[in-house]
């Protein structure tokens, strides 16, 4: 799987294609906004919006007409992590593969550092 990183946060191809697909159905969001949230069942979650515009200290990832925004705090959470895009026999998702965890939720959506 060939991947870019960026701000030492990676997008798949998987993921740029999934993103870029999902933004150009959408009239009003150019963006798609991963922010990390307190919460969840293992203490940290991940939050996906869509979003037009982005705020001055945003780290703008864009690949393959796909555009992530991720604020610095969450960013201090995400270094080193890989977004990705799986679809499978369990469904289809985001996933975010992240070296700073070191606990998981079961479906994959809140983690612990």
């Amino acid at each position: 799987m060939s991947e870019t990183a960026t701000h030492t946060v990676t997008v798949s191809d998987a993921a740029a294609r999934r993103i870029a697909a999902i933004l150009s159905q959408t009239n009003d969001a150019d963006s798609l906004r991963i922010s990390v949230e307190g919460g969840g069942c293992s203490g940290f979650s991940y939050k996906y919006d869509l979003t037009s515009g982005h705020e001055e200290d945003d780290v703008v990832l864009e690949r393959d007409g796909a555009r992530v925004l991720i604020d610095q705090v969450s960013l201090a959470y995400m270094e080193g992590a890989v977004v990705d895009f799986v679809d499978d026999l369990m469904g289809q998702s985001f996933q975010i593969r992240n070296p700073n965890a070191i606990a998981s939720c079961g479906c994959g959506t809140s983690f612990s550092v």
